[in-house]
């Protein structure tokens, strides 16, 4: 058998998120399908972790085990001519017995864009999130720094448990990182390019709504709804009600996984 790693970018639109679920059209489940079509294995594909309903990848990366002697290139070629084109592989390599996309992974880098002009051109609509209200930026970029280095975020993480659980089951998968919620952030930081505003950040892992909710956080610190020194009490809040709302889905992005 052998173990191959994919490396994926989508546009998470059309979809309802990575993990496989019936009835539902997701990245996971049409992967799973175009290689059931080339090598007539089920081999459900394991990714480095879920991403939501209309969250987008730059770099998500899946595993799986064949029998099939495809080289490669090959497989990377045949994929790409029968995924739908919102579904890309950009890399096929082989790796050694035991890789896993998700357990082998030591962090994780994601990015959010936020569109500050007063329109968003067409072909970038699905793919940001506009806000062309007035925001302190430079508060925001305060606050974003007091989230690095390891915390219990459970005040960032989603308030739905056991539906988590019911869906990781289903595909077999489980949460971002290890158990509980601390994770450890490495960098946390916002960038103006033009007309967007770039969140990016990298850690060793990333509970469910984590990234989303960092940033309804933080447009609520550019608004002055909360001051930037209030993000270390609500870090040690450990409840969900004490920050901002889930950010929406079309601006983030799984940037980079890191091996």
């Amino acid at each position: 058998m052998r173990t191959l790693k994919l490396t994926l970018a989508y546009d998470g639109s059309a979809f309802h998120g990575w993990q496989i679920q019936p009835g539902r059209p997701t990245i996971q489940g049409t992967l799973d399908e175009v290689l059931f079509g080339l090598t007539g294995e089920r081999v459900l594909p394991q990714g480095s972790g879920r991403t939501d309903a209309g969250v987008h990848a730059l770099a998500q990366v899946a595993t799986f085990t064949t029998a099939s002697p495809i080289p490669t290139a090959n497989f990377r070629t045949v994929l790409n001519d029968r995924l739908p084109a919102a579904i890309r592989v950009m890399f096929c390599e082989e790796m050694p017995e035991g890789f896993h996309a998700r357990h082998s992974a030591r962090g994780k880098r994601y990015q959010y864009r936020i569109w500050r002009g007063e329109v968003v051109p067409p072909f970038l609509a699905r793919f940001v999130t506009h806000h062309p209200y007035p925001l302190d930026e430079a508060a925001m970029q305060q606050a974003a720094a007091l989230v690095v280095g390891e915390h219990d975020f459970t005040s960032f993480a989603a308030v739905d448990p056991d539906r988590t659980a019911r869906l990781a089951e289903l595909a077999g998968e489980e949460q971002d990182g290890p158990v509980g919620n601390t994770r450890e952030i490495y960098a946390s930081r916002f960038e103006r390019h033009g007309d967007e505003l770039m969140y990016t950040v990298r850690g060793s892992g990333f509970l469910h709504h984590m990234v989303r909710n960092l940033v309804g956080t933080f447009l609520l610190v550019g608004k002055g709804t909360i001051a930037p020194e209030e993000i270390p009490s609500i870090l040690a809040a450990c409840d969900r009600r004490a920050a901002g709302p889930t950010a929406p889905a079309e601006g983030l992005y799984l940037a980079e996984v890191e091996y």
